[in-house]
């Protein structure tokens, strides 16, 4: 199970990224571009929003049965797991990171759907989803994806 759960994990990142990519060029095009705020505009930040949720729940549950997450803190103790950067980027730094990520393209989410004119939606779906997409790229495991 943990090997079928990390495998979709790391796939499943690939369309999260891409999504989340042409969610904030999308948002910011409409916003600099004063453009009209489309039925297409909503989707994309509605499925964007979906697929970073259901990379969450794929998440956290790795999260509890990898040797990396909960149980390396657990096995070795937060004193050696801060110590080591490898084992600090699994069990604490991509979590939380991605958690904010997720926090961010939700509150994005929310936020421009109370928005009545299509300027400022766009506004709050680039600032939101930039930072969120900032984040995501800050904390991913690089070293494991290309090796």
């Amino acid at each position: 199970m943990y090997t079928t759960l990390q495998f979709i994990h790391s796939w499943w990142a690939y369309l999260v990224l891409f999504m989340a990519l042409i969610a904030t060029i999308n948002a910011l095009a409409g916003w600099f571009g004063n453009k009209e705020y489309q039925p297409k505009d909503f989707r994309i930040s509605l499925f964007t929003l979906i697929v970073t949720h259901i990379q969450l729940l794929i998440g956290l549950i790795l999260y509890f049965i990898s040797p990396l997450g909960l149980k390396s803190i657990s096995n070795n103790g937060m004193s050696a797991v801060m110590k080591d950067a490898t084992l600090r980027l699994y069990a604490v730094e991509h979590i939380t990171v991605m958690i904010l990520a997720v926090i961010l393209i939700t509150i994005g989410y929310s936020k421009h759907k109370k928005k009545l004119v299509s300027k400022p939606k766009f506004k709050t779906l680039s600032i939101f989803y930039a930072l969120a997409l900032i984040l995501m790229l800050s904390r991913i495991p690089w070293q494991q994806w290309f090796s």
